[in-house]
């Protein structure tokens, strides 16, 4: 299981309603999210940045099967009224250090 993170920004005035949307996402996609092999996917908001912690097997596998499914493009187009981008197009962010894996 890999862990990435993700850098996106929302459109100004969005805040609010990105986190209600996001109080109770869509099990269907949750559904294909599971199915795309990801494992766990959390959102964490400082002012309109939010910064996303993904676990799956393999995220750019499983991107690309989300890209081809409908309920993933729904909620995409869904979501758009929301976020601006994400930062560098959709890449992961540069991993820096994790604690758990300094040894002393």
């Amino acid at each position: 299981m890999t862990r990435l993170a993700l850098h996106s920004r929302l459109l100004p005035g969005t805040e609010e309603a990105y986190e209600l949307e996001h109080a109770r996402v869509w099990p269907e996609l949750i559904t294909v999210m599971r199915a795309a092999g990801i494992a766990d996917w959390s959102i964490w908001r400082s002012g309109r940045d939010l910064f996303h912690l993904v676990e799956c097997d393999d995220y750019e596998a499983a991107v690309a099967q989300l890209r081809d499914n409908p309920t993933d493009q729904r909620w995409q187009v869904h979501m758009s009224q929301f976020v601006e981008a994400f930062a560098g197009g959709g890449q992961p962010l540069r991993h820096v250090w994790t604690m758990n894996d300094q040894t002393d």
